[in-house]
C-alpha cells in the first residue's frame, strides 16, 4: 500500500467517524439535555470498545485486510474519539463552579472507556 493510499484510509474513515461523533452528540444532547455531556461520554466509550475488538482481531489475525486497521483505528476512531471535547467539558464544567460535575465526567469516562477497550478485547479472544 502505498502512503497516498494508506493517507486516504485513514481521511476516509476519519470522515465518517467525524460526521458520526456530531450526529450522535446531536441527538444525546436533543434527548437528554446538554446538561451533561452524555455524547462525548457515548462516543468515547464506543470508541474504547470499537478499538477493543480490533486489537483483539488483530492479535488473532482476524482482520487480513491491513487498510482496514488504518480506516476503522486511526481515521474512524480518531475522529469518533474525542478528548479534547471531554477536556473542554470537564474545564467548562469546572470554570462554571460545578466541580462535582467535573470530577464525575472524568472518573465516569475514564471507567468506562476502560472498561470498554477490556471488554471488546477480550470478547474478541473469546
Amino acid at each position: 500500500m502505498t502512503e497516498l493510499a494508506g493517507t486516504l484510509w485513514v481521511a476516509g474513515g476519519g470522515a465518517l467517524g467525524a460526521y458520526c461523533r456530531f450526529q450522535i452528540s446531536a441527538w444525546f444532547a436533543a434527548w437528554f439535555g446538554k446538561g451533561f455531556p452524555y455524547g462525548t461520554l457515548f462516543v468515547n466509550v464506543l470508541g474504547s470498545f470499537i478499538m477493543g475488538l480490533l486489537v483483539g482481531a488483530i492479535k488473532m489475525n482476524a482482520v487480513p485486510f491491513i487498510p482496514w486497521h488504518d480506516f476503522i483505528g486511526e481515521g474512524f476512531l480518531g475522529a469518533l474519539t474525542t478528548f479534547s471535547t471531554f477536556s473542554m467539558d470537564t474545564f467548562a464544567a469546572f470554570r462554571d463552579g460545578q466541580p462535582g460535575k467535573a470530577i464525575a465526567n472524568v472518573v465516569v469516562n475514564m471507567v468506562l472507556c476502560l472498561c470498554g477497550t477490556a471488554f471488546g478485547f477480550f470478547l474478541m479472544l473469546q
